[in-house]
């Protein structure tokens, strides 16, 4: 058993067709060409035939109209006799009616279309700023005919309200059509809408295939401004880059985030720096003496879109040294691409010129033997000698004094450590009539005299 239909299907259906419907009102170009028009390339040939089979006793003229409808004998000009008709190298001005006619009865009628074949519309969008119309646009290859027309439609999604229709411009220098979409106030970037493209002639029409965007996707600011690059005084490594905001985007309400990308003029790839928020930005691994190439890009501050185009290129050249001998040979880079496509220093750049004691100018300079010295450089080495000199003495020092005192505690003199006996007074005479002790000679005042003791006697 077939079960009804649910609440919630008829209306789906009914969306369904409604969506259909809007598609199918939008016709792109003619639906056919008619079985008596001629279409013809620029720059090609064409061949028009008036009847498969001509009496041969009969003269068949061809005319093309002018002002009106050619008619036989009327106002036309004339081209040739005969059955066929030969055209060469088309221009947009050869399209018209050609009629063909044996005196005044009209045989054929035909008319002739020059156009450039379609190219099928590969549309992109995008939105300079918060506050500004989208743009839409597609390249194409080869300029169109004149009469060629580009169309866009654009409307929400899921809905099916009317698509508003905006009419597409051809600028000839970019080669691409350009169309304007206006937003309305108040819209949500965030809602989806339908971009649908049509490009049509008086022979065809092409239409796109339809692109879904939101107003945030599509954000895509414009290049950043002014951008200059600065040498830093007694700094030879590092350069400045300064930059604007575009005119298109107030930073009053929204900011930039930014993207630089620099390289020294002899290395092919790029290194770049992400999250920049300041309109400037120091590059501190710059190459000495090397000029540089730098260019900038911009996004919205909440990463809403996509990066803008490259701005153009600004070049500067690190800070120098006047009394640096680079400075007067001109720009040098001891830095050499290895296998890797990757950069190192090699030689200092001394080693490949001659000191001009000649002074000719102009002369080519070998390769010397007797380099430029820094000053700079003697002064080190002489202050690392002589705090060598001074460690090292007092090293020997040190070591000569420890050796001293552990010697002098290794060997003691000989009693050294032992008690010593001191007598606590004279020793008594012996008992002798005769006096062993002499009397003292008169000396001058102040004088000590010590005699001798004679010992000689012993106790009985």
């Amino acid at each position: 058993m077939l079960r009804p239909p649910g609440p919630l299907l008829l209306p789906r259906l009914l969306l369904l067709l409604l969506l259909q419907f809007a598609a199918a009102g939008r016709p792109c170009g003619p639906s056919g060409l008619s079985r008596d028009v001629v279409l013809g390339r620029l720059g090609a040939n064409i061949t028009l035939i008036c009847r498969d089979e001509v009496p041969a006793n009969v003269t068949v003229q061809w005319q093309v109209e002018e002002r009106g409808a050619a008619v036989p004998g009327g106002r036309g000009r004339r081209l040739a006799e005969g059955n066929v008709l030969l055209l060469r190298w088309l221009r947009y001005e050869d399209s018209g009616r050609y009629v063909c006619s044996v005196g005044s009865r009209l045989l054929r009628s035909l008319r002739l279309l020059v156009e450039e074949p379609l190219e099928t519309p590969q549309v992109s969008c995008y939105r300079r700023s918060h506050d500004k119309d989208v743009l839409c646009e597609w390249p194409q290859r080869t300029k169109p005919s004149p009469g060629t027309r580009a169309m866009l439609w654009v409307k929400r999604r899921f809905t099916a309200e009317n698509a508003t229709e905006q009419r597409c411009r051809y600028f000839s220098k970019a080669r691409k059509f350009v169309c304007r979409v206006k937003v309305p106030p108040g819209t949500e970037d965030t809602k989806h809408l339908v971009v649908s493209t049509c490009v049509s002639n008086s022979a065809s029409g092409l239409a796109g295939k339809d692109k879904i965007i939101t107003l945030s996707s599509v954000l895509k600011p414009d290049p950043p401004l002014n951008v200059t690059v600065e040498a830093l005084e007694k700094a030879p490594q590092w350069l400045r880059v300064n930059w604007s905001y575009p005119l298109s985007w107030d930073p009053r309400f929204y900011w930039l985030r930014f993207q630089v990308r620099y390289r020294p003029e002899p290395a092919p790839a790029f290194m770049e720096v992400d999250q920049v928020t300041t309109t400037w930005l120091d590059i501190r691994d710059a190459w000495r003496g090397t000029k540089h190439v730098v260019q900038v890009r911009a996004q919205d501050e909440f990463g809403h879109g996509t990066w803008s185009e490259w701005s153009r290129e600004a070049v500067g050249t690190p800070w120098t040294d006047p009394r640096d001998f680079t400075s007067e040979k001109g720009p040098f880079s001891s830095q050499f691409p290895l296998e890797d496509d990757s950069y190192e220093v090699t030689l200092p750049p001394e080693l490949f010129w001659e000191d001009r004691a000649d002074g000719a100018d102009g002369s080519v300079m070998e390769p010397s033997a007797h380099p430029v010295a820094s000053p700079y450089a003697f002064l080190v080495a002489g202050g690392s000698l002589l705090l060598g000199i001074a460690l090292f003495v007092g090293i020997v020092v040190r070591y000569r004094q420890m050796w001293w005192t552990g010697r002098q505690r290794g060997t003691k003199p000989e009693g050294e450590g032992q008690h010593m006996l001191v007598p606590l007074g004279l020793p008594r005479p012996p008992l002798s009539d005769t006096p062993l002790l002499s009397c003292p000679t008169p000396t001058a005042p102040g004088t000590l005299h010590i005699t001798h003791l004679d010992y000689s006697s012993s106790r009985q």
